[in-house]
């Protein structure tokens, strides 16, 4: 069994079964009326702790998870009813022994809580932490606050390519050519000579060279302009919705 003062500290803790079951909540940690040792704990259990139940504290553990004593949930279910008025007289005592199939001796005294415990603690503090181990007399209330902010993620990615397309384009050139054209002059004394100058009778061929233009077409790359990928930052307004918790006191009693 731990130190006195240790044991007391259990109120307010889970009691948990030999086989780790839940038992209830620790109200009250009754002492040996003669030795002032811990001997019995007064347990809320039922629904909304409508049941209270002695249970013994002898082999009693602590863990993590809570006290644990080595007694099944149906041995503390089925507990004899005794009022928790702060003292256990010797037959009411007896009783629970019985119960819990443990020697009763002689010289047993009965059991209670400590002298002045049954409102306030031994260092003052008025009232006492149902929940754990008593702290003081007040409880912190707190609540949740929503802070904003902005984190950067990427959205995207751009990409600036470029591909070849083929446009058909037509333009109009003048072209020139040549065509015959076959000029007569009548004989004068000016060209006598040059008509006389041959056989009077003969055959004769004359040829002359015709030309024409065709359209040509040719490619050159012209650069054009210069294109490359920026970024602009635009600034809105966006809401943000959350769901924020905030702890509430209530006042509960009979006066």
């Amino acid at each position: 069994m731990p130190v006195t003062n240790d044991v007391l500290s259990w109120r307010g803790q889970e009691l948990r079964s030999s086989g780790d079951d839940k038992l209830g909540t620790i109200e009250e940690i009754y002492l040996d009326t003669r030795t002032r040792e811990p001997e019995w704990a007064l347990v809320t259990t039922g629904l909304f702790g409508s049941k209270q139940s002695f249970v013994p504290l002898r082999d009693a553990s602590q863990s993590d998870a809570g006290v644990t004593v080595p007694f099944d949930k149906a041995t503390v279910k089925d507990a004899p009813k005794i009022d928790p008025d702060g003292q256990l007289s010797r037959d009411e005592e007896a009783l629970l022994y019985r119960h819990y199939s443990l020697d009763y001796g002689d010289a047993e005294t009965g059991a209670g809580l400590r002298e002045g415990r049954q409102d306030d603690d031994a260092d003052g503090t008025v009232g006492r932490d149902v929940s754990g181990p008593t702290t003081d007399d007040a409880m912190t209330r707190s609540e949740e606050e929503l802070r904003v902010g902005t984190a950067e993620r990427e959205k995207g990615r751009v990409r600036l390519r470029k591909y070849v397309v083929e446009d058909e384009v037509t333009q109009t050139v003048p072209v020139r050519r040549e065509e015959v054209r076959v000029e007569r002059e009548p004989i004068t004394d000016a060209n006598v000579g040059d008509a006389t100058s041959g056989p009077e009778i003969s055959s004769e061929e004359h040829e002359v060279v015709l030309h024409e233009e065709e359209p040509v077409a040719e490619k050159r790359v012209v650069p054009k302009e210069r294109v490359r990928l920026d970024k602009d930052v635009q600034t809105e307004q966006r809401e943000v919705s959350e769901t924020v918790r905030k702890e509430q006191l209530e006042v509960d009693g009979d006066r």
